[in-house]
C-alpha cells in the first residue's frame, strides 16, 4: 500500500512539471545548449530585448532564446525576404527575423496588444532594423481575410510565423496556406503546449494549458493530414512545427 502510494506521488509530481518552458527533461542539459551555442552567439540587441522582456509580468509568452536562434538561422537558409508574424508580443521572435532578413526584407506583424510591443520597439531601433516591420494593431484573420480577396497576395510570403491565440491556429492554417508560396514555411508555434499534449486526462494542468490544449491537438492532426504541406515537428522552445507547402 506504502509502494502504491508512492507510486502515486511520483506519478503527480511528473504531472506537475508540465508547463515547464523547456520541454528537456534535464534542466541542466538546457542550461547547456544556451550558455554553449545561443547566449555566446545572441545578438546584443536580442540579449537586451530578452531581458527586458523577463521583467514583464507575462514573460511566459515570448520566444525561448534557442528558438530565435532557430528562426533566425532557417530565415537565413530559405533567403527569406517576404514574411509575416502573427503574434508578436514584445518582439523578441520578430528582432530574431529582422535582424535574418536582407535590408529590404519585408515583415508584416501583427498583433492585438501594441503596448507590448511597444516595449521592445526601442530594442528594434536600435538594432536599425524598424524599417522592415509593418505593425498593425488588431485581430489577424480580418488582415488575413482582406489579403486572400486580392490574387496578388497568393504565395507572396516566403515565410509565416504563428504565435498567437491557440483557438484560432485552425483558422490560421486555412488562410496561410494560400499566402505562402510553394516552396515556403509556415511555423506554428506552441504544437506540444508544455508537453500537456501526452498529459493524462486527470493531470493537474494549469486553467489556460487545459483550455488550449484541445486546440492545440486538433492543429496537430490536421497538420498531419494536410497534404498541401510537409511538416517537421521540433521539440524547441515549447514545440514548433514547421510546415513546407508543396502544393
Amino acid at each position: 500500500m506504502a509502494a502504491n502510494g508512492e507510486s502515486q506521488k511520483t506519478e503527480v509530481s511528473r504531472h506537475q512539471e508540465v508547463g515547464h518552458k523547456s520541454l528537456l527533461q534535464s534542466d541542466a542539459l538546457y542550461q547547456y545548449i544556451l550558455e554553449t551555442s545561443v547566449y555566446p552567439r545572441e545578438p546584443e540587441s536580442m540579449k537586451e530585448l530578452r531581458e527586458l522582456t523577463a521583467k514583464h509580468p507575462w514573460n511566459i509568452m515570448t520566444t525561448s532564446a534557442d528558438e530565435g536562434q532557430f528562426l533566425n538561422m532557417i530565415l537565413k537558409l530559405i533567403n527569406a525576404k517576404n514574411t509575416m508574424e502573427i503574434g508578436v508580443y514584445t518582439g523578441y521572435s520578430l528582432l530574431a527575423t529582422a535582424l535574418a532578413l536582407p535590408e529590404d526584407g519585408k515583415i508584416l506583424a501583427m498583433d492585438i496588444n501594441r503596448e507590448n510591443y511597444e516595449l521592445g520597439l526601442p530594442v528594434i531601433q536600435k538594432a536599425g532594423v524598424a524599417h522592415k516591420i509593418e505593425f498593425r494593431e488588431g485581430p489577424a484573420l480580418p488582415v488575413l481575410d482582406q489579403m486572400i480577396l486580392d490574387e496578388k497576395n497568393h504565395g507572396s510570403y516566403d515565410f509565416i510565423f504563428v504565435d498567437a491565440d491557440k483557438d484560432n491556429y485552425i483558422n490560421y492554417h486555412k488562410r496561410l496556406i494560400d499566402l505562402v508560396k510553394v516552396g515556403g514555411l509556415i511555423g506554428y508555434d506552441n504544437t506540444l503546449w508544455n508537453g500537456s499534449v501526452v498529459a493524462p486526462p486527470d493531470a493537474p494542468l494549469r486553467k489556460y494549458v487545459r483550455y488550449y490544449r484541445d486546440f492545440v491537438l486538433e492543429l496537430n492532426k490536421a497538420l498531419a493530414a494536410d497534404p498541401r504541406i510537409e511538416i517537421c515537428m521540433l521539440p524547441v522552445g515549447d514545440g514548433i512545427t514547421l510546415c513546407r507547402r508543396i502544393s
